[in-house]
């Protein structure tokens, strides 16, 4: 029998997702686990087929999993009105530069062409291209941004186009990677996106690690957790 292991924190919304999990895929054992340290050892231990964070913290899981595994990063995988899309980096110490926002879009690739997916990558900035010159964060970004898209298109052959701050053309275009600028932008897309206008969202997807791990947020809704439950069962496979 395939074993998942969940984290449960405060939102008891897993609970339920749980039950509900359990009554379509009997043949998956569920294990619920309370303690930070205990959802790593969970990570580690090869007869745990998948991990979900459920509702603990994220922090001191993914602090101690850097100590194993130093070049982690996520994906939020989101489904849209008719389509699905990852959207990175969503930690908000990830993506601090240029070269680590490459490694993520690659790894966005990696993941897509594994489940069957062609990649659309949207490259996103803090301002139009116009805006360049309002202040130099707005300049940096949209600087880096040029930057990023050209290190794409040099070195992979996927499709990439820079929609600088315009994420709703992004969205329009049915990329299915979307970059954000950095990791704060991008968790403040997912919050809008997923919390305030309950878009479908399967969790996040982690890389840079051999094991199945599903980071989820703590307010997640009881469907959240199931997805993100039914995603884990499925890369586990």
């Amino acid at each position: 029998m395939k074993t998942i292991a969940i984290g449960v924190g405060e939102n008891e919304n897993i609970i339920q997702a749980c039950h509900i999990f359990k009554e379509k895929h009997p043949n998956t054992d569920i294990k619920l686990i309370y303690k930070d340290e205990d959802l790593v050892k969970a990570v580690l231990d090869d007869k745990v087929d998948a991990v979900v964070r459920g509702s603990l913290p994220a922090s001191n899981i993914m602090q101690e999993l850097k100590e194993y595994y130093p070049n982690l990063s996520r994906a939020t995988y989101v489904n849209g009105d008719d389509y699905e899309f990852l959207l990175s980096p969503v930690g908000i110490d990830e993506g601090k530069d240029i070269e680590e926002r490459f490694e993520i879009t690659q790894n966005c690739i990696d993941f897509l062409k594994k489940v069957g997916k062609k990649p659309k990558i949207a490259i996103l900035a803090e301002g139009r291209e116009d805006d360049f010159g309002r202040g130099s964060e707005v300049s940096n970004s949209i600087i880096d941004s040029k930057k990023l898209t050209k290190l794409i298109e040099e070195n992979t052959s996927e499709e990439v186009t820079n929609y600088f701050i315009l994420i709703e053309k992004a969205i329009n275009s049915k990329s299915n990677i979307i970059i954000a600028p950095n990791g704060r932008v991008g968790n403040i897309i997912f919050r809008t996106l997923v919390l305030l206008s309950s878009w479908p969202s399967y969790g996040a997807v982690t890389f840079g690690i051999d094991r199945v791990y599903i980071d989820t947020s703590r307010d997640q809704s009881i469907d959240g957790y199931v997805r993100s439950l039914i995603l884990a069962n499925q890369l586990s496979e």
